[in-house]
């Protein structure tokens, strides 16, 4: 086949090339790439406000999102698809890095959007999915955003996570947390906190897991701290490690890759239990964009200062369920390094299969 002519795009004061523009990224939907970065130049205020200064981690898809693709991983880098932590080679002089620290202690430069032709380049190299850090690149160890993610498990699904998102709501009321909601762009939905002043890692970990425990406490039934997946049954799973570092969650309007082309779309409060994730795709969201503009811009503080807010209540909780009720720390991700505090990370039927031994 034919490989289509390049074709070049105005982003601001630049010109962004897009390479293979007819390629097909979305078969079912018949989208290519360069509807894909016509998307996210719709999009661009928002999109920018999500990434704006943040070191990003690119989830490519440089041959599209087809059946039977699959993502490299740690231990097989052969895929269809990866994890671009270190900013690419041959990379624009425009695009700005950070330099963030992984567990290991390792570093690597990431690329830290500053403006939208860096967004619009990354979409050219295959980028569908955009992974900020909860940190800015003027200081990458402390955290200004708190993201909760509510994680349906096998027999839940979104509705689940909707409907304890509202309890969810009433907790981070009564913390003074202000929380913005978005869709996850696949079952899920994430909550997401602006913070000022800005906090380390481990406390906003911390003050995550409090707010997890809090709202199991107040819907034991239906939500879950539990970190090994053989003892969280069906409920919502709490991911409290989505705050450990290096570990990010998809942007607002970034595109997922999946068939159905959906976006993780930012909601407003009287809508959580109203729509579902399939609602907001890359032919629905231009148009709801264009029409309520960027509902996360409360999480920009030069938009709006005001919001922003404390851990202080979140971390008295986290200090009182040390104090009374005898509830430390956590397991970390298994690729990190043994951390202060931290109960044993062992699998429980192996700890006790071990045991019996």
């Amino acid at each position: 086949m034919a490989t289509s002519k390049a074709v070049e795009l105005d982003v601001g004061d630049r010109t962004v090339r897009v390479s293979s523009p007819d390629r097909v990224v979305f078969p079912d939907l018949g989208v290519t790439k360069r509807q894909v970065v016509e998307y996210y130049l719709a999009v661009g205020d928002g999109i920018l406000g999500a990434l704006l200064d943040r070191p990003t981690t690119l989830e490519r898809w440089p041959r599209g999102v087809f059946e039977g693709a699959v993502m490299a991983t740690r231990s097989d880098s052969h895929g269809d698809a990866f994890y671009q932590k270190r900013v690419p080679k041959g990379a624009p002089d425009f695009v700005r890095t950070a330099r963030i620290a992984f567990p290991s202690g390792r570093t690597a430069d990431e690329v830290a959007p500053h403006e939208l032709a860096v967004v619009a380049w990354a979409a050219q190299l295959g980028t569908l999915t955009f992974h900020p850090w909860p940190v800015r690149r003027d200081d990458v160890e402390s955290v200004d955003q708190l993201r909760i993610d509510l994680d349906p498990q096998p027999g839940t699904d979104y509705a689940d996570a909707a409907q304890v998102s509202l309890t969810l709501r009433e907790v981070l009321d009564e913390l003074d947390l202000t929380g913005c909601p978005k869709t996850s762009g696949g079952r899920g939905l994430h909550v997401f906190v602006p913070l000022q002043p800005r906090w380390s890692f481990q406390q906003a970990r911390r003050a995550t897991i409090a707010v997890g425990r809090e709202l199991e406490r107040r819907l034991p039934q239906r939500v879950t701290t539990r970190w090994w997946k053989e003892e969280r049954g069906e409920k919502i799973f709490v991911d409290y490690n989505q705050m450990a570092r290096d570990r990010t969650i998809a942007s607002a309007y970034s595109l997922r890759p999946n068939r159905r082309a959906t976006v993780s779309t930012p909601l407003t409060w009287d809508e959580v239990t109203e729509v579902h994730p399939d609602d907001f795709t890359i032919a629905t969201v231009p148009d709801r964009f264009a029409e309520r503009g960027d509902l996360f811009a409360t999480l920009r503080s030069d938009r709006d200062p005001a919001s922003n807010c404390s851990l202080e209540p979140a971390l008295a909780l986290a200090h009182r369920d040390e104090e009374e009720h005898g509830l430390g720390d956590l397991p970390y991700p298994p690729e990190y390094p043994k951390q202060p505090g931290e109960p044993k990370r062992v699998q429980p039927s192996r700890a006790k299969a071990d045991g019996g031994s």
